[in-house]
């Protein structure tokens, strides 16, 4: 059976979450149990204080370092990649994969305080696989085994079944779905309800005089065939 994460959080940490400075997030944490940690090397953490931070690095990678009380001696470098949380705590957090009974828990991934953005450790291939068997869930693996190969080396994803998955695609949103065409009646009721358009007045092309001349000459034939009637009846 795996260890609860939920139980691992409050029984790993006491009162560990002492400072975070801007820039390094360093941290002094205290952890109660052995803590495997990814990384150049991969180690097991005894119980005890520890200071942890980002490296100093001019690539937009993270780069996770964790260091005795003093900073005397480094124990491991971790490769890591940025983690989203909703809703940020004022004390650091940690969240930990599920390992089997008897097995020292596995550190996933680190949170400062009052930070959304967080650092998921990536694990080495052999270990990754194995963590995700384990948790049943994919678990961030890349192949460097020295801290000079976290500048190049690919982040990928292996999956409970070992399978090893572009990290890419767990970021990708899928594109909107096209709305469907509308149906025949649809269309045929959106063209009916739509006004028809009115009728545009014709331009004026004859003039009234023409038509008064016309009676003119008219009542004019008229009175030339009365005159000339009258006349025969004389």
């Amino acid at each position: 059976m795996g260890i609860k994460v939920t139980a691992l959080l409050s029984g790993l940490l006491m009162g560990g979450m002492l400072f975070a400075d801007e820039i390094t997030k360093r941290t002094v944490v205290t952890f109660n149990e052995p803590v495997i940690v990814a990384g150049v090397p991969v180690v097991t953490l005894e119980p005890g204080k520890y200071v942890i931070r980002l490296m100093n690095h001019d690539h937009n990678r993270n780069i996770v370092q964790i260091f005795n009380e003093r900073e005397n001696k480094l124990f491991t470098t971790v490769l890591a990649i940025n983690n989203y949380r909703l809703f940020p705590k004022d004390k650091t957090a940690f969240s930990f994969w599920e390992t089997p009974r008897g097995n020292p828990t596995a550190l996933r991934a680190w949170f400062a305080p009052g930070d959304n953005w967080g650092q998921e450790f990536v694990y080495p291939k052999g270990l990754a696989a194995k963590i995700a068997r384990d948790a049943g869930e994919t678990v961030l693996t890349s192949p460097a085994q020295t801290i000079a190969e976290f500048e190049t080396a690919p982040v990928t994803e292996v999956t409970k079944a070992g399978v090893e998955e572009p990290l890419a695609a767990a970021f990708i949103e899928p594109e909107p779905a096209a709305a469907p065409a509308p149906a025949a009646a649809e269309v045929a009721e959106v063209a009916a309800a739509e006004p028809a358009p009115e009728a545009e007045a014709l331009p004026a092309t004859g003039s009234p005089f023409f038509a008064i001349g016309l009676v003119g000459l008219m009542a004019l034939a008229g009175g030339l065939a009365l005159s000339r009637l009258g006349y025969r009846k004389s």
